[in-house]
């Protein structure tokens, strides 16, 4: 692993967290004109037995099918970003940005999104499939001929293309929309679980 690979992880890590915690004590004691002369020796000793002190960060060496499964399909939807860079106009670029910030939040839930093979489906034939089968065709015309009309009520390939996209992206936010009712039923399932067990709750969102 790289140095600074090294420096990020522990800047993340449960142990600089906690000492960074318990040096800003020993700043806030400086200020208030209890930590004397030596206030840097009491920051540093402060810091450092917040690191000794504080636990580990867990291991976690397993990844689990919906994780992998997941990855996959993000590296597949940067490839795809990757190869059509530059290639388009700049309505066709932004449509398509759009839909790849809708398409990694659901991808960001992996095991929501597994969970329901229709939805995985749709997500993973979006990227494999129906969205660069679309790019494809439309790049491979000339740009002139993609911009014109064949007849007065068809679409051009442009604005065939950017009618495609729009219909991708209808589909995914409703697959967002339903992980994230998922997400709030298990809120909701978890405050009626705590108003049970423990009495009424600030945090009803009903």
């Amino acid at each position: 692993m790289a140095i600074s690979d090294r420096v990020l992880r522990y800047l993340g890590s449960t142990r600089n967290i906690v000492g960074c915690c318990l040096a800003l004590l020993g700043l806030l004691a400086h200020f208030l004109g209890l930590a004397g002369t030596f206030w840097p020796v009491v920051v540093a000793a402060l810091y450092g037995v917040g690191a000794l002190l504080a636990p580990p960060d867990r291991v976690r060496l397993t990844i689990s099918h919906a994780e992998v499964e997941t990855r996959a399909l993000r590296a597949d939807l940067d490839g795809l970003l990757r190869r059509i860079d530059g290639r388009f106009p700049e309505d066709v670029h932004a449509a398509v940005d759009a839909l790849a910030d809708v398409l990694r939040g659901v991808l960001a839930r992996a095991e929501q999104l597994t969970s329901s093979p229709d939805q995985l489906h749709v997500v993973s034939q979006t990227i494999r499939r129906y969205l660069p089968a679309g790019l494809e065709a439309y790049a491979n015309l000339p740009r002139g001929y993609a911009l014109a009309r064949r007849a007065e009520r068809e679409r051009s390939a442009h604005e065939e293309l950017l009618a495609q996209i729009a219909l991708l992206d209808a589909e995914l936010r409703k697959v967002a929309d339903a992980i994230h009712r998922g997400d709030e039923q298990a809120l909701r399932d978890q405050g009626r679980f705590l108003r049970d067990r423990f009495g009424g709750s600030e945090l009803d969102l009903g």
